[in-house]
Formats: structure tokens, C-alpha cells, sequence
């Protein structure tokens, strides 16, 4: 809007604060047979309508599962009577953006978990966590990606060795920092031998605090720990329990 030669409202706020930024794509393009979790079925997908058909216009049809690919997990997909992705505000799609990273251990330990050291370093170097923000666990796991069994990295025994969250981690971010959302590049929110072992009580943790999460993300090495904003949206299927999600990284 402008009033003569002036900017009114957020305009002159987007052109002078985002000037030089930098968006980076968090997010997996998701396709029929990406890596999943072992009990969901595969995407179908089906052209319905294209030009090399004789149609004007090209139309898919889509079929797949809410957790598939880089998706958004709210209370409701693992708590009875949470929240539904119709249900989180849009005030929750631009947060702060910190990036908890534990890439290098993850390199050499693929079972390795963050702890509340690596918490207290990025805060000793960036100050504290803000009230409100997302919180990225940076493993680099992404980097195996769409490579289904570097995913799950199964031992002979068949047990997944990936890296995950803590609850030290996750209880301190959400009840003492009173941060707004959790995400990740590994399937799951627990450690894959947490999993393998039928325990997914981290993820149940986060979402039973009414937070949600984004998992499977991207692109995280290519993100500043701090000063970041996340840009997260999805679909609004009414009583959703999970979606594939766009996150975005805005950054200098």
C-alpha cells in the first residue's frame, strides 16, 4: 500500500529486512519409493489428465500417507484429543530458527544424541534459546537421502543406528526454553536402536506437550545456528493428523 511516495504497513519492513537474505529449502521432494517407515505403504500416483493425453491441462492424483517425506507431526498423531494441523495457528509458521548441531559425533557415531553440553555451548557462543522458536537438530543425516537403507542404517541384527533427540534435550528446550517446535533430518524423533526396540516415547514426549515437529529436513549444514527464521507451511486438511510440509530457512 502506499500513501504518495511512502510505504505503509509490512512492505517497507519485507524490502529493507529481507534485502540480500538467503531462502534455503528444507524440504525433500517426496516421490513413490523414498525411504518411509517400514509399516506405511508407498505413494500411488497417477496421471490423470495430460497434454500428451489430448487434455489442456495436466492433473495428477496423489495417495500417499500424512508422515510421508518431509512432513509436520501435530499433538494429535500420537496424543488422543490434541491438536489437529487445522488447529496450529499460522502465527507458528514463521518462528525463530536455532540449529542444535551434532553432525560431527553423528559422523563417526551414528547413535550418537545431543546433550544438555551441547545446549549450554550454543548458548555460552549465541545467548539463550528464544521463548517461541523451532529448533533443528542438525546430524547431517539428510545427506543419505533418498538412499532408503543408508536411512535406516540396519545392522546385521536388523536394528536402525541413527542418530535422534534426548530427553534431557527435548524437556529442557520445551519446559524451560518454552520453545514452539522441534524438527529434524532422521525419520523418527527417537534414536533408530530406540525404535528398532519399539520405543518411540521421545516422539510421544514432544507431542504430548502440545508441540509439533518437522521431520526429515534438509539442507540444515547450509543454515546459520542462530539469527536464522524458519518458514514452515502445509496443507489444512480439517482434523489432519500429519501432511508433507514446506520448510524454508531465511537467513544472511
Amino acid at each position: 500500500m502506499m500513501d504518495g511516495n511512502r510505504e505503509l504497513g509490512l512492505w517497507p519492513v519485507f524490502r529493507e529486512a529481507f534485502a540480500g537474505a538467503v531462502f534455503t529449502d528444507l524440504t525433500h521432494a517426496f516421490f513413490p519409493g523414498q525411504p518411509r517407515f517400514p509399516d506405511f505403504p508407498d505413494e500411488q500416483r497417477t496421471l490423470l489428465q495430460d497434454y500428451s493425453l489430448g487434455h489442456d491441462c495436466q492433473v495428477h492424483h496423489y495417495a500417499h500417507v500424512g508422515q510421508w517425506g518431509t512432513h509436520v507431526d501435530p499433538p494429535v498423531h500420537y496424543i488422543k484429543g490434541g491438536r489437529t494441523l487445522d488447529n496450529i495457528p499460522a502465527a507458528q509458521m514463521l518462528l525463530p530458527l536455532a540449529v542444535l548441531d551434532i553432525s560431527g559425533r553423528a559422523a563417526t557415531d551414528p547413535d550418537a544424541t545431543p546433550t544438555l553440553a551441547d545446549v549450554v555451548k550454543w548458548e555460552d557462543r549465541y545467548g539463550r534459546i528464544p521463548a517461541g522458536s523451532f529448533v533443528a537438530l542438525r546430524t547431517d543425516w539428510s545427506q543419505r537421502w533418498p538412499d532408503a537403507a543408508r536411512m535406516h542404517n540396519r545392522d546385521a541384527g536388523g536394528r536402525a543406528h541413527c542418530p535422534g533427540w534426548s530427553l534431557e534435550v527435548l524437556a529442557h528446550l520445551i519446559e524451560d526454553r518454552q520453545i514452539t517446535a522441534i524438527g529434524h533430518e532422521q525419520l523418527d524423533t527417537d534414536p533408530g536402536l530406540a525404535v528398532s526396540a519399539g520405543d518411540d516415547s521421545l516422539e510421544r514426549y514432544v507431542l504430548s506437550q502440545d508441540r509439533w515437529q518437522i521431520e526429515m529436513l534438509t539442507n540444515l549444514d547450509q543454515v546459520p545456528a542462530a539469527g536464522a527464521l524458519i518458514m514452515a507451511s502445509w496443507p489444512k486438511p480439517k482434523d489432519g493428523s500429519g501432511f508433507p510440509a514446506r520448510a524454508i530457512a531465511i537467513h544472511r
